[in-house]
């Protein structure tokens, strides 16, 4: 299993792979011991949009501002505090997945974690202009006990993403022709 490292600020941005897959333990345990964060998730506890916003304003500590919306969800993911990514980065983790994929806000929840982990990624604004903190890796992980790679990736597939697969995994990332 190769193809993507959630211990930098390259793309994939979310990876869906079998429950316990080596390599993707191996880089979280890597992220850490870089003194980066790993946020753990329940899928049960995310089935609807409202606790997909509740659960990560609690994790990942947004500010009491808030919006509760995808738009909101973005922002907050490309700005998040020191606290959090400890100045190195941070990785979500959803573990039993597989009923998220017959969720209606699934693939709109892709799209955006990708939105916001792109710009957390990267060194410079929207517009360019170098940001006033270095970039940090996010990532986002979902584990499947069930894994079907060609059903994942069905589900995932979105004209703004690009989806690959590769041997026990998927991945996805914004599609730079409609986002940059």
């Amino acid at each position: 299993m190769t193809g993507f490292d959630i211990t930098e600020t390259s793309a994939p941005w979310v990876v869906f792979v079998p429950e316990g897959a080596a390599e993707v333990q191996r880089q979280l345990r890597d992220l850490e011991a870089k003194g980066g964060g790993v946020h753990h998730f329940a899928a049960a506890d995310l089935m609807t949009e409202q606790a997909v916003h509740r659960a990560f304003a609690e994790s990942f500590r947004f500010p009491g501002y808030y919006g509760h919306n995808w738009d909101a969800l973005v922002d907050c993911l490309d700005d998040l505090c020191g606290a959090v990514t400890r100045g190195v980065g941070v990785a979500g983790v959803v573990h039993d997945a597989d009923a998220l994929l017959e969720a209606e806000h699934f693939p709109l929840w892709v799209s955006v974690l990708c939105q916001g982990a792109d710009r957390a990624n990267a060194a410079v604004d929207l517009d360019g202009d170098p940001l006033d903190r270095p970039a940090v890796a996010e990532h986002f992980v979902f584990e499947f006990r069930a894994f079907d790679r060609e059903k994942v990736a069905l589900k995932v597939r979105q004209p703004d993403l690009i989806v690959t697969t590769g041997d026990g995994f998927v991945a996805a990332a914004l599609d730079p022709d409609e986002w940059h």
